[in-house]
């Protein structure tokens, strides 16, 4: 981005031009090379080897005292390259604003620059028209910033979040999960990504109800990334002697919380003491 070499001191006008709300946008005009899609890779032999992000869990509640609901997003902590464990205490869930979450799985890296990339965006947007976006154009809005990755995708870089957040004009917790292509879908009741989803999905299959309370939701996801690490190598489960405990956020009407680590420790060592009364877990009623 060229300096205005007339008036020193000053932004330089593309920072003065009237334009897109879309950060995004003002960044592939201005500075196509600071995105990540912009930058090349190497010539490299086989797929490149990087950190990767494995499982995250969402689920929908709405059995408050009150009939209040919401959604729920947690994930494990592990990180893995190749067949060993490259970090056990990774951060895979993020506030992207006020009133919703992005969990991520795929290349760590990426993944991290595209929720920061997203945060700006969401902010951007609110500061140039002087509204939130609604939780339908957040959505799509991820969904042309993974799109826009597709090239590393192919490359063996890609990345896989899954969005959550409070629909303020719908008034309820809602899911969307997306493919490397940029395609989006909206989950009802419960979602997974990563590497341990499809473990974590089965779990849910069989413990998700819409009229869970918000407790009983946290300790509904804490099962399923259980079940995903035991039997998912790349997904990590509590791991007690070293205090490491999923990442847990809750977004309802009043925003988002992430739960503390007092709080995950407690839930995590209840499903930890039930497991060994019933290693497989909680039992759903056969019909």
């Amino acid at each position: 981005m060229a300096a205005n070499s007339h008036d020193q001191g000053r932004l330089p006008a593309a920072f003065l031009t009237p334009g897109s709300s879309s950060f995004l946008d003002f960044l592939s005009d201005h500075a196509p090379e600071r995105l990540p899609s912009g930058r090349g890779l190497p010539p490299v032999k086989g797929p490149v080897e990087a950190p990767h992000g494995t499982t995250i869990v969402a689920a929908t509640y709405s059995g408050g005292p009150d009939g209040s609901g919401g959604v729920v997003v947690a994930g494990d902590r592990r990180a893995t390259m190749g067949n060993l464990i490259a970090q056990r205490d990774i951060e895979k869930v993020f506030p992207a604003d006020d009133y919703s979450a992005v969990g991520i799985a795929g290349t760590a890296g990426l993944a991290v620059e595209l929720v920061k990339l997203f945060q700006l965006e969401l902010e951007h947007f609110e500061k140039v028209e002087g509204a939130v976006l609604s939780l339908e154009g957040k959505a799509n809005r991820l969904s042309a910033m993974i799109r826009g990755n597709l090239g590393m995708a192919m490359q063996g870089l890609a990345v896989i979040p899954l969005l959550a957040g409070w629909d303020t004009d719908q008034e309820k917790g809602r899911i969307f999960s997306y493919d490397v292509t940029g395609g989006r879908s909206e989950e009802y009741g419960f979602a997974a990504v990563g590497s341990g989803s499809l473990f974590a999905r089965g779990a849910l299959k069989k413990l998700h109800r819409e009229d869970l309370t918000g407790q009983q939701a946290v300790t509904a996801v804490i099962q399923a990334l259980y079940d995903a690490a035991d039997e998912d190598s790349a997904t990590g489960g509590p791991d007690v002697s070293r205090r490491i405990y999923p990442i847990v956020t809750v977004i309802t009407e009043d925003g988002f919380r992430k739960l503390s680590e007092a709080e995950v420790a407690q839930s995590a060592r209840a499903v930890l003491d039930g497991r060994l009364e019933l290693p497989n877990g909680p039992q759903a009623p056969v019909l």
